[in-house]
């Protein structure tokens, strides 16, 4: 039996990548593209872990079935934690990723400690409300300047000091080796069997009982009449 999964993202590369990672198990990865319209989802969320989960269970409710959904960002010392679940709108809603580094930058200007480190949480819902989740870290620093032409977000900024490379300096392969999300999706797929236990068993429960034939065996209605 082929359990249907939906990824909470509009996004084809990240469906794709998701369809790849899981093609041997029992599943089907569907995106939200292949649903009628559904509104987004505000992500309003303290933490990583609060966002994610709010996607994934929002969507598992919609569509009554299990859902997928990632959030993910920068957390840096010196800044308590920011920019944090606001990772993407640092500079003010839809600004760009130069605008949201140029204002991190700004912020670490004359700051000695540069410590930081990506953060991504994976949670995997059911329309009842139970969820699974998984995390990935990966630990770095702010650079002083913008460096290398690859990746996106915070990328060019952020150094890795075991490749001697800012995240917009790796190919795809390396970035994917040590990335924040790239450790989250490996546990996920390290435990995939289980989760899909997890799932058939909850979603099992979840249904509602049938009902009890018994509770009708003394009512006759071949004697009732219509009037």
């Amino acid at each position: 039996m082929v359990t249907i999964i939906v990824l909470a993202t509009r996004n084809s590369g990240k469906i794709r990548e998701f369809q790849q990672l899981l093609k041997t198990f029992p599943v089907e990865i569907k995106g939200l593209s292949d649903f009628g319209p559904i509104p987004e989802v505000e992500e309003d969320g303290e933490t990583f872990d609060d966002n994610a989960y709010k996607k994934a269970l929002f969507t598992a409710k919609a569509l009554g079935l299990p859902a997928i959904a990632d959030d993910s960002g920068l957390v840096v010392e010196a800044l308590d934690g920011a920019p944090g679940v606001q990772s993407a709108r640092y500079a003010g809603e839809n600004a760009t990723d130069r605008e949201n580094i140029d204002k991190l930058l700004m912020e670490m200007k004359d700051r000695d400690d540069r410590q930081a480190a990506f953060q991504c949480v994976i949670s995997i819902a059911i329309p009842s409300g139970p969820a699974l989740t998984y995390e990935g870290r990966c630990e770095g620093q702010i650079t002083q300047e913008p460096k290398g032409a690859s990746g996106f977000g915070y990328d060019p900024v952020f150094f890795y000091p075991e490749f001697n490379k800012t995240f917009a300096e790796l190919s795809s392969e390396e970035k994917n080796q040590v990335s924040h999300r790239g450790k989250a999706l490996k546990e996920v797929v390290a435990e995939f069997e289980k989760i899909i236990v997890w799932l058939e068993s909850h979603l099992a429960e979840a249904k509602p009982p049938k009902p009890d034939h018994t509770q009708f065996e003394h009512n006759d209605w071949s004697k009732d009449k219509m009037v």
